[in-house]
């Protein structure tokens, strides 16, 4: 997108998507350009079919993943409805060819976004990456075995989503409670294609021995999670070296960890702190 001239300062307000990959820390020096290419053709052919033009989507790398602004003169409902929909059908397409599935996290949020010559930035910005990458959509792309998840943010859902519309259905989201830093904040979890989702209990599980060897097509497979009724809780009390953590309104005692814009996954994604997608070197300690 082309903001020559623009001033810095000068904030827009735009639908903000960050989209992850699941697991993405697995995949070796061989198959991680695979799967980038793999995402970015399932999103711009989304594009092409919702018939977004191109001049109206700004688009970051994040190594493993995308960090996208749409423009406010394309309605928000087309990116809810039918390029979520087109994302979908494209991912199960690359999907059938591989071995382990790409699973893609993708968060929303609608807000002021200002932009300069090195990309995006602003609370918009920050809150659509935390929830694309929240330890509980992490842990229902697993537990549900599904391709995608999409967590939309409180306001956009009580915005757009609530009225529902074409390709979107409102009683297919499941809210949960999230706590960041900067305060407690509502989410929406949708995994499209299906009724509302049960929101898992208990933090992500942790990978198996047999994680450690990526094959051909991408990281190993995710584990089975456990039979319903036999999910574990969380502590109340997590450990001290514990980040803040998640409640689960509609499960007492259920709790998330939540890391943050500075970050360091033991599941998935960074195996370094991060912050909103650029490494930095590791901390000592």
């Amino acid at each position: 997108m082309d903001h020559d001239g623009m001033d810095v300062a000068e904030a827009r307000y735009e639908l903000v998507i960050s989209v992850d990959a699941r697991r993405s820390g697995e995949y070796d020096d061989v198959d991680k350009p695979r799967m980038r290419a793999r995402i970015y053709r399932v999103l711009e052919a989304a594009f092409t079919h919702a018939r977004v033009a191109r001049d109206a989507v700004h688009m970051e790398d994040r190594g493993d993943g995308v960090l996208l602004a749409v423009a406010g003169r394309i309605a928000v409902t087309r990116l809810l409805g039918l390029w979520l929909v087109e994302v979908h059908e494209n991912l199960r397409d690359e999907n059938r060819a591989l071995r382990v599935p790409l699973g893609l996290r993708v968060g929303m949020h609608v807000g002021p976004v200002r932009h300069d010559d090195r990309g995006i930035s602003g609370r918009a910005v920050d809150l659509a990456c935390r929830l694309a990458d929240s330890p509980v959509a992490r842990r229902l792309l697993d537990a549900a075995r599904a391709d995608l998840v999409l967590v939309v943010s409180d306001a956009l859902y009580e915005d757009v989503v609530s009225s529902g519309g074409k390709f979107i259905e409102p009683a297919h989201y499941a809210p949960a409670r999230l706590k960041l830093k900067e305060g407690d904040v509502s989410a929406w979890f949708h995994l499209p294609g299906r009724t509302a989702p049960v929101i898992p209990a208990g933090d992500p599980p942790t990978a198996t021995a047999d994680a450690h060897a990526a094959p051909v097509d991408g990281p190993p497979p995710v584990s089975d999670p456990p039979p319903a009724g036999d999910q574990p809780l969380a502590s109340d009390t997590p450990p001290a070296a514990d980040p803040p953590s998640v409640a689960d309104p509609r499960t007492p005692g259920a709790h998330y960890t939540v890391h943050g814009d500075m970050s360091q996954h033991s599941d998935n994604v960074y195996q370094q702190p991060v912050h909103i997608g650029r490494i930095t070197p590791r901390q000592e300690g």
